[in-house]
């Protein structure tokens, strides 16, 4: 495949008469699914549409007597990818240099851990009417953290193990996992575990009904959601032992039997897109669909990430991914979400972090306390933002904790809640605005050391997503706050740049993601650099930080926090001075 690395910009190969070459990038988030489709020349996107989930509040099912619960409807996942791949070859067909016949192939990331109940053809539950208005039926999106006591229960047993399968998923298992979904599933919906022949990651799911092979026993597994969120490792041979699967619930063990052990990376082909699709959305059948694996290791992907580089993946919530080679030593390390060859780029341990919070912090506030003092019509990110970036670091005299969705990386907690201290009478929206960025940018840091503390530098972050993209006040206090050079990831849709990537690789398009990313990715020329002065009073309140970080998130640590708030003011007086 050496000779598709020669590929010119579209412009001159018009003039080369070398035909222009295609994939398309499915990138399911927590709201939407997009679809993109890129030039395999420079990675340009040349056409892409979003469909939003109709189902529930923006997608997600909820429960009102349950504030951890979030589901989503299956059908949703089904008529998207219909949609959106059809709505952009309609308009990719403008483009004098594409034809649906040269698209090589289909790559897709999705939100995880996003397990679903399947029966044994691999139909979901839900799609059947004698479970449709069941929400144990519906997929279990990332964000439900109804096992909390499930994942506290796995965690303890699982220790106590000489396999130690939670080695190298930081030493915590997660409500947001798929075990302890599944053991919750058992216990409250019995009909609905009784019912299932087996379960399937949207990972996995999507490329499955793509290519027809949709049994839970047959379907292809990408090594992305297994090693990530199912405990597989080869060094205890793929999925949990069955005398620890009874342990937890012998019913178990009819999860495991039903789950294809055979794991690949997502370069490799999960199947042929089958005419059932391919019709509707506009396309030859046949075209190779690649493995599947999660959005934010798909984005890596596409911001280019190498080691030394941690890739930023903001939205909702983050999560932070950077790659180690697979031939040097690397430490297993406590609160990760994850270290798994291969999950990100073959031949590579993909390791992953992030937090369960931060965009959902910014709109929370909005939505419930920004102030009515902002001018009609106005976006109140945009004003809130404007007013705070007035502000200098330690001015506001605010230190928040950015637990408002629990704690992801490091300490593993969905129990632990959002904090702001040094509130006073003339406090103000804008300070505490800043303050709860400032707070997820204090995370974004605790993460990075937990990263070095174990031998994996940290030499530079490229950032992707919205808040990215939109608001550079953010990008340079992450920056002050990281003591890094923030960049930011030249595609505006870089999970979907990932999965187009992927889908090149696996259609022969390019030999290696190596090669294709190369040639596909790229940052801006816009980068946030820290500044001297802001760098050092952001050190002064992360020692605060931690100190609360440590305080209420780690039982037992006996740290001391009645000076904090003195210490805030101190900082505050000093700066207000200049």
């Amino acid at each position: 495949m050496a000779g598709t690395i020669r590929f010119r910009p579209s412009v001159s190969q018009k003039d080369t008469k070398v035909a222009a070459k295609f994939s398309i990038g499915l990138d399911y988030g927590t709201n939407s699914v997009r679809a993109i489709i890129v030039d395999l020349a420079d990675g340009q996107e040349i056409a892409s549409d979003v469909y939003e989930y109709p189902s529930g509040d923006h997608g997600i099912l909820l429960d009102p007597k349950d504030p951890n619960l979030a589901r989503q409807n299956p059908a949703d996942y089904i008529q998207g990818c219909i949609t959106s791949v059809a709505n952009a070859v309609k308009q990719a067909s403008r483009n004098r240099h594409f034809s649906p016949d040269r698209v090589v192939g289909i790559g897709v990331d999705t939100t995880g851990s996003t397990p679903l109940p399947v029966d044994a053809k691999g139909r979901a539950l839900a799609l059947h009417s004698k479970f449709k208005k069941n929400l144990a039926a519906h997929a279990w999106l990332w964000k439900d953290h109804t096992s909390a006591e499930e994942a506290a229960e796995i965690t303890t047993k699982a220790s106590r193990t000489k396999e130690n399968y939670l080695a190298k998923c930081g030493g915590t298992y997660s409500s947001e996992w798929f075990w302890s979904k599944i053991l919750h599933c058992r216990r409250i919906a019995p009909d609905v575990f009784d019912a299932a022949a087996g379960w399937v990651e949207l990972a996995d799911f999507v490329p499955g009904f793509l290519t027809g092979n949709t049994a839970p026993e047959t379907i292809r597994r990408g090594i992305c959601a297994a090693g990530h969120k199912a405990m597989f490792h080869t060094d205890w041979g793929g999925l949990p032992k069955k005398t620890f699967l009874k342990r937890l619930d012998p019913e178990l063990v009819k999860v495991a039997e039903n789950y294809n052990t055979e794991t690949a990376t997502s370069d490799q082909v999960a199947g042929h897109l089958i005419k059932e699709f391919a019709e509707p959305m506009g396309l030859p059948a046949g075209i190779p669909v690649a493995v599947g694996a999660f959005d934010a290791h798909h984005g890596a992907i596409g911001a280019g990430v190498k080691p030394g580089t941690l890739v930023k993946i903001i939205g909702t919530s983050t999560c932070d991914v950077t790659v180690w080679p697979a031939d040097q030593p690397l430490a297993d390390i406590p609160g990760l979400c994850g270290i798994v060859p291969g999950s990100v780029t073959p031949g590579m341990y993909g390791l992953e972090a992030g937090q369960s919070a931060v965009g959902d912090i910014f709109n929370w506030f909005v939505r419930n306390l920004a102030p009515s003092t902002i001018p009609s019509g106005q976006d109140p990110h945009v004003w809130l933002t404007e007013q705070a970036d007035q502000l200098q670091p330690g001015e506001s005299g605010l230190l928040a904790l950015d637990w408002n969705n629990g704690n992801r990386t490091v300490l593993v907690d969905p129990y632990l809640t959002g904090m702001l201290v040094g509130q006073t009478l003339h406090t103000t929206a804008a300070e505490i605005y800043r303050a709860l960025i400032e707070a997820t940018a204090f995370g974004a840091l605790t993460i990075i050391n937990r990263f070095e503390e174990y031998g994996v530098e940290v030499k530079q972050v490229v950032n992707c997503g919205g808040i990215a993209e939109k608001n550079p006040m953010a990008m340079q206090i992450y920056a002050d706050v990281c003591g890094r050079p923030m960049k930011i990831s030249r595609s505006a849709q870089t999970c979907a740049l990932g999965a187009a990537i992927f889908g090149a690789v696996a259609g022969g398009g390019y030999s290696s993601v190596a090669a294709a990313q190369r040639k596909m990715t790229g940052t801006k020329d816009t980068v946030y650099r820290p500044r001297k002065k802001a760098k050092a009073v952001y050190a002064e309140l992360y020692k605060l930080y931690h100190q609360l970080h440590d305080a209420f998130g780690v039982q037992g640590s006996g740290v001391a926090v009645d000076h904090v708030m003195k210490d805030l003011i101190a900082i505050r007086n000093r700066v207000r001075k200049g």
